[in-house]
C-alpha cells in the first residue's frame, strides 16, 4: 500500500540548474594509479607535496575525519584541517553549511574556484567524501577523494607532519548549491512505492531496527527501523581491506546484485548522511550512475517524523513489520 505524505519542503528557494558535468566512469587502471575522474592514488599526491605546501592556490589538500584529534597527531604535509562539527554543518540548525558559510571557510583556507581541491580523512573517507559531497553540491568541480584515505598514507609509512600550514585568505564565490545531488525528506516520501532505489547504507542492526545508532554515538532517532523498500548496502562493501575501493567491476556487480542498477534514479542515506556520501561517491562518481542523491537528514530526520512510514526487520525476516 502507498502512503502519501504532506511534509513541508526545507528547500532553497535560489536552487540553481544543473547543466551538466565531467564526471565519468573509469577503469580500474585509472582508479589504482593515476589521476581519475573523482580519486587520486597515494603516489600522485605524494608526487605534487611541494605544490601542496605552497601559498599559491593550485592544490589543496583538507583533511576531515570521523576523529578531530587525528590531524594533530600528524597530517599530510600542507594538509588543512576541516572539522565536521564546526565546519560542515549550519551554525544554528540541522542542515549543510550555509552558502556564505561555505565559501568563507574555503576562502579563509586559500581555497579558490580554480583550486584542486583534494579531500581524505579517517574511517577509509567517510567524513572526506561527505565534504566531497558539499563541494560538489556548492559547484566546485576540481575535486578528488584520496583513494585509502589517511589510514592507508599512514600505514604505507608516507611523510606526515604536525606543522599546521597558513595560507593566504582568497575570494571564494559558490556556483552553486546544485539540487541534483541532494534529496530531502519529500523526495524520499516519493520515492516510497516507486521505481526509485533507496539505498541504506548502515549497519544491519540499524536497518533492521535492533539498535537506532551504533554504539558511542549520540546523534538519535525516535524510532528504530529504515525506510520501507530500502535495501541493505552497507557502506564498507565499497572497501577493501586496505582502505581502498573496489575494483569498478565489483562494485557494479555488488550492486547490480542488489538491483541497484544504473537505469534507476537512486536515493542513498544512512544515520546523519556522511556514510551514505561514501555511497553516493561510489555510485555517482566512480560506477557515473546519472541520479543520484544523498538524503543528508537521513535517519535522524526519517526516523523522528510523524507519520513518517518505517519498517524493521529485514525483507527475509517474517517478524518485520511496517510502523
Amino acid at each position: 500500500m502507498c502512503l502519501f505524505l504532506v511534509i513541508p519542503s526545507m528547500r532553497d528557494t535560489t536552487t540553481t540548474v544543473y547543466t551538466g558535468g565531467r564526471r565519468t566512469a573509469m577503469t580500474e587502471r585509472e582508479t589504482r594509479t593515476d589521476r581519475s575522474d573523482a580519486l587520486v592514488s597515494p603516489e600522485w599526491v605524494a608526487e605534487r607535496l611541494p605544490e601542496a605546501r605552497s601559498d599559491e592556490p593550485s592544490l589543496r589538500l583538507v583533511e576531515v575525519d570521523l576523529n578531530t584529534g587525528f590531524y594533530d597527531e600528524g597530517h599530510l604535509p600542507g594538509a588543512v584541517k576541516f572539522d565536521w562539527h564546526s565546519d560542515l554543518q549550519h551554525e544554528r540548525r540541522r542542515d549543510v553549511p550555509s552558502t556564505r558559510a561555505f565559501a568563507d571557510l574555503l576562502g579563509s583556507h586559500g581555497i579558490t574556484a580554480d583550486t584542486t581541491v583534494v579531500a581524505y580523512g579517517d574511517n577509509a573517507n567517510w567524513f572526506a567524501a561527505h565534504f566531497y559531497w558539499l563541494l560538489t553540491y556548492y559547484g566546485h568541480d576540481d575535486v578528488y577523494l584520496l583513494d585509502g584515505g589517511r589510514e592507508h598514507w599512514v600505514e604505507s609509512d608516507r611523510p606526515t607532519t604536525t606543522e599546521v600550514p597558513s595560507f593566504t585568505s582568497r575570494a571564494y564565490k559558490p556556483t552553486g548549491p546544485f539540487e541534483h545531488v541532494r534529496a530531502y525528506r519529500e523526495d524520499v516520501a516519493r520515492a516510497v512505492d516507486s521505481r526509485t532505489a533507496l539505498v541504506d547504507v548502515r549497519l544491519p542492526e540499524e536497518f533492521d531496527g535492533t539498535v537506532v545508532a551504533p554504539p558511542g554515538i549520540d546523534e538519535f532517532a525516535q524510532r528504530g527501523g529504515h525506510v520501507p523498500g530500502a535495501v541493505n548496502v552497507v557502506w564498507s562493501a565499497n572497501v577493501a581491506s586496505t582502505g581502498r575501493f573496489k575494483s569498478t567491476g565489483d562494485l557494479a556487480a555488488l550492486y547490480r546484485d542488489r538491483g541497484v542498477t544504473p537505469d534507476r534514479s537512486v536515493i542513498v542515506y544512512c544515520r546523519i548522511g556522511e556514510r551514505s556520501s561514501l555511497t553516493w561517491f561510489v555510485l555517482s562518481e566512480l560506477l557515473g550512475y546519472h541520479s543520484v542523491r544523498n538524503y543528508d537528514g537521513s535517519w535522524t530526520e526519517w526516523g523522528s517524523l510523524v507519520g513518517a512510514p518505517v519498517e524493521t526487520g529485514r525483507p527475509d525476516d517474517s517478524d518485520g513489520e511496517g510502523a
